[in-house]
């Protein structure tokens, strides 16, 4: 559980590192826009390697990992953009995260 909480709460920071500027911070500079995402970001990866480690520990193999922060990194995204970007979710945004969802049932489907 500690995995998915850690890895939910970097994904947050990365979210903000990555699309956050394109909201009021457009005329920056693109320096200064880097050098403030490097920042939030250092937050990311100290619960991001954390996550990793734990998820390690209770048996996910790397792949796993990789798929469930994508999984989540998709629904931060999808929350973020709509809820603080004011971009609209379209049907073709669900397709697409559908198709990585059936993705994610054949990396955790044991064969």
């Amino acid at each position: 559980m500690w995995t998915i909480i850690l890895l939910i709460l970097s994904n947050l920071f990365m979210t903000v590192a990555w699309y956050g500027h394109l909201k009021d911070h457009r005329a920056s500079p693109l320096w200064l826009v880097v050098l403030v995402s490097w920042g939030i970001a250092f937050f990311e990866y100290c619960l991001q390697v954390p996550a990793n480690r734990l998820g390690a520990a209770r048996g996910f193999s790397t792949a796993e990992l990789k798929t469930i922060q994508e999984a989540i990194t998709l629904v931060v995204f999808t929350g973020f953009s709509t809820l603080y970007l004011g971009e609209t979710f379209r049907w073709n945004y669900a397709v697409g995260f559908a198709f990585v969802a059936v993705g994610a049932l054949f990396v955790f489907k044991p064969w």
